[in-house]
């Protein structure tokens, strides 16, 4: 399975591609897209729709996994951010990937093993999980990476592909 793990943005995206079998996960790719500051936000908006949309062609993920929306302080920040993940769902949906979201707790339980886990953990796993000698940056990259690992471990449990061990009655 091909995994597109995307950390939204609207400065600085992170992506990272991983091919994920059974008991197997490779690094394919990671990198970010950025758009100049100081341009208008109709524009980012369309830069990143692009770029996103030029992702898509290339990977050809059979997945999306995109970090769900976390509002801290700064909520000017988190609506800016809001719209440039709008924008790249659109480019999911219209490519025809299936988009699947997740939380920092998910990513961090399924990447570390504990949702509370502090981000030099994640990027430590990160490292460990895809072999790298040190983990990917910037950490937007390597943030996306962890979203694609959080996915291909999700999607190998039995209740994600609604599969149920059948009981039987005495």
């Amino acid at each position: 399975m091909r995994i597109l793990g995307i950390d939204p943005g609207i400065a600085t995206i992170g992506f990272g591609m991983v091919e994920a079998e059974p008991g197997q996960i490779r690094l394919f790719q990671c990198g970010v897209i950025t758009t100049p500051a100081h341009t208008a936000l109709a524009e980012r908006l369309d830069q990143i729709y692009s770029d996103m949309t030029q992702l898509l062609d290339l990977f050809k993920p059979d997945a999306v996994s995109i970090e769900e929306l976390f509002f801290n302080t700064n909520i000017t920040t988190g609506i800016a951010v809001a719209h440039g993940r709008g924008v790249i769902l659109l480019a999911c949906q219209r490519a025809g990937v299936r988009i699947y979201e997740y939380t920092p707790l998910q990513v961090k339980q399924a990447v570390v093993g504990y949702g509370r886990a502090e981000k030099k953990q994640v990027m430590d796993m990160v490292k460990r999980i895809c072999g790298l000698p040190a983990p990917p940056k910037p950490d937007d990259a390597a943030d996306a990476v962890a979203l694609a690992l959080c996915h291909a471990r999700s999607s190998t449990s039995l209740l994600f592909r609604g599969e149920r061990e059948e009981c039987s009655t005495i």
